[in-house]
């Protein structure tokens, strides 16, 4: 029989938990094949470890691991990868907003072996903030004209994947890591599953429209150069626009004896180019620092506690 390993990343999901457990095992208990569930409490605060420890200790097939402090999510599903078992892999939210129900279809499209993985695409975003809907929306038509890999609109962690892909994705090593990006950019033919965005059960998301900026940027810049290539067509462009604006004060001043006027609007140009090289020079900043963090070879996580023996602690 085939083994299911189920990857659940949690951060603060007290409230949660108990709710998606049941409905996680009562999808599970239906389905034809053996399962595991790995929880990775994320350093959380608020008892989710000591939850956690008692689903285990009612329940053979929980296994929970405790990362030492907050590594964030990715390092939390790298975490779970790293550790499973089974000949299945899953990854999934605590919130019920990854439906549970949609597993078994999932898993029987990686299992006829015309797929290699399975994922879950919202269809819409009903119950969104309507400011955080238009700028994901704007995010991957951007992200797909720019980045060499194509990612879903709508696209979620979410996803049902063979044992291959899964090893595969934990070989890539790299710290900064961007999920999505790299589920599209190992290929493997991958089935989408549309379902109606469903809002949190409980608690709160830990995704302010700040952190999710700030996620999208590191996709970018993961993913793509372009960025650095913007940089220098731009600072070929105002070369040669300085170039020609040149000329024609010294033409002006040599054939006509006029005087150069403008001095405002001169200064206005400095600080509007100031400000663009500084921009340019913070990308270009992002992309050594992003080079720095994969330099010193740090862990992505460091489990503190866990309920099984032989867990890869680091990782």
């Amino acid at each position: 029989m085939a083994l299911l390993s189920v990857i659940v990343p949690c951060y603060n999901e007290c409230e949660a938990l108990p709710i998606f457990y049941q409905k996680l095992k009562e999808t599970l208990s239906g389905m034809e094949c053996g399962h595991e569930i790995i929880f990775v409490d994320d350093g959380s605060t608020d008892g989710t470890a000591e939850l956690l420890r008692r689903f285990a200790e009612d329940d053979g097939t929980v296994v929970w691991l405790s990362l030492s402090r907050n590594f964030g999510k990715e390092a939390a599903m790298y975490a779970g990868l790293s550790n499973i078992r089974g000949d299945y892999a899953a990854i999934m939210d605590c919130d019920l907003q990854d439906p549970p129900e949609m597993l078994p279809e999932m898993l029987a499209a990686v299992e006829s072996g015309e797929y290699s993985m399975a994922a879950a695409r919202r269809v819409d975003r009903r119950g969104e903030p309507p400011i955080r809907s238009f700028f994901a929306r704007r995010f991957y038509k951007f992200v797909n004209r720019i980045c060499e890999s194509e990612i879903a609109d709508g696209a979620r962690d979410f996803r049902v994947m063979t044992r291959e892909v899964a090893d595969i994705v934990v070989s890539m090593h790299e710290h900064n890591r961007f999920s999505k990006g790299i589920f599209s950019w190992v290929g493997f033919k991958t089935k989408w599953v549309p379902y109606v965005n469903r809002e949190r059960v409980a608690g709160k998301t830990k995704w302010s429209f700040w952190h999710l900026f700030g996620y999208a940027i590191d996709g970018i810049i993961n993913f793509s150069h372009v960025p650095l290539t913007i940089a220098s067509w731009f600072g070929l462009f105002m070369t040669f626009f300085a170039f020609v604006t040149e000329l024609v004060v010294i033409v002006r001043r040599l054939l006509f004896d006029e005087p150069v006027a403008g001095w405002a609007s001169l200064v206005c140009i400095i600080v509007f180019i100031g400000g663009l090289q500084l921009f340019f020079l913070g990308t270009i900043g992002n992309y050594i620092a992003k080079l720095y963090r994969e330099s010193k070879g740090r862990p992505h996580y460091i489990v503190e506690k866990s309920n099984r023996d032989d867990v890869k602690k680091v990782g």
